[in-house]
């Protein structure tokens, strides 16, 4: 059984409802201008996709320098690190007695 899916709060567009859209679209807008803004909308669409694809890449690709980064499990840490401190020892105070 093939089920169309929905668009969020609305059943699928039929072919006669986008002809209606068309229609009104074309009374707003008129025929000169109707092309105009398809071309401004289809550009606008187009450097979206292209600046959602550069942030995606640069995500993966701070995600892959950061992978680098990390040590192995069970390796040496990286040089790039100081050794620890040693730890000092605690101060101890005698305890009272009551």
């Amino acid at each position: 059984m093939n089920i169309p899916t929905p668009v969020v709060g609305f059943g699928t567009l039929s072919s006669g409802e986008v002809i209606l859209i068309f229609l009104v679209c074309l009374l707003f807008f008129g025929a000169k201008r109707l092309p105009e803004l398809a071309r401004s909308l289809g550009k606008s669409l187009h450097e979206f996709k292209k600046a959602a694809s550069e942030v995606e890449d640069s995500f993966r690709t701070a995600m892959n320098e950061t992978d680098l980064k990390k040590p192995a499990a069970g390796g040496p840490p990286p040089a790039s690190l100081p050794p620890p401190a040693p730890k000092a020892p605690e101060a101890t105070t005698p305890e009272k007695t009551v």
